[in-house]
């Protein structure tokens, strides 16, 4: 038990039962929640934690076979959920956390009671004429390049990219030192399997009822995304926020705290309405 809790460094807060569970993106660490969580822990338990190679996780548990694949980090997250013995929990999860999140969910269908998704994307690479996902193959290609070349270069490239809004430039620096603290070995392979991966089959099957949060402008998942994200989730809801960039949780958190509730508020309400 206490080897899985400090492996994934995770942290647990709130005063109340429903338990909530918060998944950082690439190449960031639980940190990146801070501005959000304090809205959620009166009422529900709050389950923080860090994927292998990021924040305060146990670098020794790095498995290349296991995390070679965004299962892998799924089946950790998981493992994560059994030790604490949550029962139905709430997903929150950031861009690739989101389909990480929805690996995790297929892999144990019911076990969610929502999934929260912001900023996902289960296929980065355009796929033309049929999908948009926002670059092209030679555009991720040259990403990795870099990164395998200079740890710093492709963070100073990708984090104002990533976090858009150029009026809070402490944002875009704390998401810059963020990508240089990851693990470079790790992060390389995160990026990997992230930016190359394709996941777009997948959604069908997906069971648990889905809020999509969508942001505008966001050059990582752009709009085509997050709109055929919502229309392959069965259950899903789209929703487009006013926030700019991809990371609105720390740029936008007022925004992301009151979609999150009403959306939650709103699922309560059908159910009841349904029983």
């Amino acid at each position: 038990m206490s080897n899985i809790l400090s492996r994934n460094n995770v942290r647990v807060t709130g005063q109340g039962s429903q338990p909530i569970v918060f998944a950082h993106g690439f190449g960031c660490d639980q940190s990146m929640w801070r501005f959000v969580v304090p809205a959620f822990e009166e009422n529900y338990k709050v389950v923080l934690f860090d994927h292998i190679g990021s924040g305060k996780s146990d670098l020794q548990a790095y498995e290349y076979d296991r995390h070679n694949q965004l299962t892998g980090y799924a089946e950790d997250m998981l493992q994560i959920c059994d030790v604490l013995q949550l029962e139905n929990p709430i997903f929150i999860g950031h861009s690739v956390s989101g389909m990480i999140g929805l690996l995790a969910s297929l892999c144990r269908p019911g076990y969610f009671k929502n999934l929260i998704l912001i900023a996902p994307s289960p296929r980065y690479i355009n796929d033309l004429p049929d999908y948009i996902g926002g670059f092209e193959q030679k555009d991720i290609e040259e990403l990795l390049s870099l990164m395998k070349q200079n740890h710093t270069s492709w963070a100073s490239f990708l984090a104002p990219i990533a976090m858009g809004n150029p009026d809070q430039p402490e944002l875009t620096a704390e998401l810059h030192e963020s990508f240089c603290m990851s693990d470079p070995v790790i992060i390389q392979q995160f990026a990997e399997i992230t930016f190359m991966s394709d996941y777009r089959s997948s959604l069908q099957y997906v069971t648990t009822p889905a809020l999509i949060l969508q942001c505008d402008q966001d050059y990582i998942a752009p709009l085509e995304v997050g709109a055929y994200m919502h229309q392959q989730i069965p259950q899903s809801i789209f929703q487009l926020m006013d926030a700019t960039g991809h990371c609105p949780h720390m740029s936008h958190p007022d925004e992301t705290i009151f979609l999150i509730k009403e959306y939650l508020a709103q699922f309560v309400a059908e159910t009841e309405m349904s029983s």
